[in-house]
């Protein structure tokens, strides 16, 4: 069994931002910039989110952070996606940032609400022509028979929206969109020797938003 000593620096109350905003900012700027210096952080905005489905049977998968500022994290999918239907059910809803190379994680705990459309669009067509073609191509979590079901459905779409350059030629389906975090906790965990791991937890107090320090308290846990 391979054992590890966590090596990070750690987070001390000293040391820490005024709001949650301000904390997760900056630990994912770290992630961004290690990840163009190092080969050990491949995804520094992965992001693992987890639902609850209809039988109240908890389901976690990890996507792309594509939305970040005060109100919250969010990421994009099919609307009619597995997650998309548990959040349209029951929009409780819980992520995690884990940069395992560089100690550091931040969970989130919150009720996810969409994204309004005019952000989808914006993003959508700052995305690769592939990408945008993938979102009509998939019919998100419903069952394939084979991996040439998925190339068919590719080519169908192709040859409906041609590569013409412009960032508007794949236009944004009507079944497709994102989800953000309004989050109610944020916990920013640091690795550290001997198992003595910070965990210092932002809990809401008021109705600001992640940059608010004043709709915050602030607490440490024991690892």
């Amino acid at each position: 069994m391979r054992r590890v000593d966590y090596t990070g620096d750690g987070l001390v109350e000293s040391d820490l931002a005024a709001s949650p905003y301000l904390q997760a900012r900056a630990w994912v700027d770290d992630a961004v910039a290690a990840s163009h210096e190092r080969e050990d952080v491949p995804e520094p905005t992965a992001i693992s989110v987890a639902t609850v489905d209809p039988t109240g049977t908890p389901d976690v998968r990890t996507v792309l952070m594509r939305f970040f500022d005060e109100r919250g994290p969010g990421f994009v999918t099919n609307l009619d996606s597995a997650k998309s239907r548990h959040l349209q059910a029951n929009p409780r809803i819980a992520a995690a940032l884990t940069w395992p190379s560089l100690y550091r994680a931040v969970r989130f705990r919150g009720t996810a609400e969409l994204i309004a459309r005019e952000e989808v669009e914006a993003y959508f067509d700052s995305r690769p022509y592939g990408s945008r073609l993938s979102a009509w191509a998939s019919d998100q979590s419903s069952p394939a028979a084979d991996r040439g079901e998925l190339e068919r459905r590719w080519q169908e779409v192709l040859e409906r929206f041609p590569d013409t350059g412009s960032d508007h030629d794949v236009p944004v389906p009507d079944f497709w969109g994102g989800w953000r975090v309004v989050c109610d906790e944020v916990e920013f965990w640091a690795g550290r020797r001997n198992r003595l791991h910070d965990r210092i937890l932002f809990r809401r107090t008021g109705d600001g938003d992640l940059a608010d320090p004043g709709s915050w308290e602030r607490l440490r846990l024991q690892p």
